[in-house]
């Protein structure tokens, strides 16, 4: 038997050590000593093989526009919002499609290869739309990017928000999202989210719905989307993104919101990097840092995916396309520092979040397609300790991105060394790693 590529010695994120042979995209194999030729044979031992990472929320038509017209001076949500106001109408199909590509290549290089980017429809034009349905087919062939209609500006409070979504959706846009608490009011943020469920019934379409992305603690439109799951039968392919309000409400109300979450099997999709960055900027002291309840959501069985939201772009002037960035701030910011916390914050940059986007041909199998990604980490939590630097990504069977493991060489008299910051955990502790 012979195969395309044959990775050896790798450390699976469940801690086996085994080889994986690839043939025509796929795994083919997964053992502990796969003897046979292949047309390339890869030496990755003591490494940890991963499937690739995952973004379940960013907004790919505004990255890398930072600076332009200007910088968000105030670091505010809103002031954001207003910048891409100002943004939009200078957009050009040919910026979208250089700019986005241009990301793409950096998520390439980092082993992210599934993006589920929210798209601006308040712009009569689509234009954004149109860009990244060509970016969407340009990157194909290594990445799996997924689209949501988004009414920026609100679907109400935007005239031709409602239209434009409906003439995006026509145009192969994957998933329905929405904005409520930039409504005009409570209430016809209650009716988007009921409106923008219907549409995606009525479609066989996923739902990913910003909500609740504020400090006010009466925003409860994740109340209505899980309401609106039930009553129309789209358990599991709901998400609600951000749900920062849930930072500041009260206890009492959530112990009775968290398991109606749980019960529609609405997903959530906190943001850790811009949550704790934009939330609080009216709070003196105490300063409230906004990210959701993570813990609290887990503990009721609610499915959580890590996003990456912004890269340099009008909310963030920082990003490089490293979810384990996302993760490792995610860890901090909901206080997950146990051996089983921090490897659930690795799932939720890889596994939870390919759920939640419903990637079928995804993860670390026989009979999967061969995503994969090697890290220069002994095992998931390293990876999130050291923001591990990739070695090598392979995508679709094939190697896109690779580097040396180079260690730094430190000069000091009497401690000349090669530092490795890589660190082996004792062995009494280590089975807590894999579990």
């Amino acid at each position: 038997m012979s195969f395309d590529t044959l990775l050896k010695g790798g450390v699976l994120p469940d801690g086996t050590i085994a080889d994986i042979a690839i043939a025509n995209g796929s795994i083919v194999a997964i053992a502990p000593d796969i003897e046979a030729e292949a047309g390339e044979t890869l030496d990755v031992s003591g490494n940890l093989v991963s499937p690739p990472f995952v973004d379940p929320h960013f907004h790919m038509d505004a990255t890398l526009s930072y600076g332009q017209p200007r910088i968000n001076s105030s670091g505010t949500l809103l002031e954001g919002i207003a910048l891409w106001g100002e943004l939009k109408p200078l957009l050009t199909h040919e910026a979208v499609i250089e700019r986005a590509l241009a990301y793409c290549d950096w998520a390439a290089s980092m082993g992210l290869l599934a993006i589920r980017t929210h798209v601006d429809v308040c712009d009569d034009r689509l234009l954004a739309v149109e860009a990244l349905l060509e970016v969407r087919k340009q990157v194909a062939d290594y990445i799996d990017l997924q689209l949501v209609a988004f009414p920026q500006d609100g679907l109400y409070r935007s005239p031709n928000a409602r239209e434009n979504t409906i003439r995006a959706l026509d145009l192969g846009v994957d998933v329905v999202g929405g904005i409520p608490h930039f409504e005009r009011t409570m209430a016809d943020g209650r009716a988007s989210v009921t409106e923008l469920c219907e549409i995606a019934a009525k479609r066989g379409l996923m739902v990913d719905m910003h909500c609740d992305e504020t400090d006010d603690p009466m925003s409860r439109h994740i109340e209505q989307l899980a309401y609106e799951t039930q009553r129309l039968g789209l358990q599991g392919r709901v998400a609600g993104s951000h749900l920062t309000s849930m930072h500041s409400m009260d206890n009492y109300y959530v112990s009775k919101l968290l398991p109606l979450i749980a019960e529609a099997q609405v997903a959530a999709i906190p943001n850790p990097l811009i949550n704790i960055t934009i939330q609080g900027r009216h709070d003196t002291y105490p300063k409230r840092r906004g990210m959701t309840r993570v813990p609290e959501m887990l503990a009721q069985g609610i499915k959580v995916g890590f996003g990456q939201d912004c890269v340099l772009d009008p909310w963030y002037p920082l990003g490089s396309a490293d979810m384990l960035d996302v993760a490792f701030m995610g860890l901090h910011v909901a206080q997950m520092t146990s051996p089983a916390d921090m490897r659930r914050c690795f799932d939720m940059v890889t596994t939870e979040s390919a759920d939640i986007m419903g990637l079928k041909d995804y993860g670390l199998a026989v009979g999967k397609r061969a995503d994969l990604v090697v890290l220069d980490a002994g095992n998931p939590i390293e990876a999130v300790r050291l923001r591990a630097t990739r070695l090598m990504v392979i995508a679709r069977g094939k190697v896109i991105a690779r580097r040396e493991r180079s260690p730094m060489h430190i000069a000091i008299p009497g401690r000349e060394a090669a530092i490795d910051r890589r660190f082996e955990v004792p062995k009494a502790a280590a089975s807590k790693l894999r579990q």
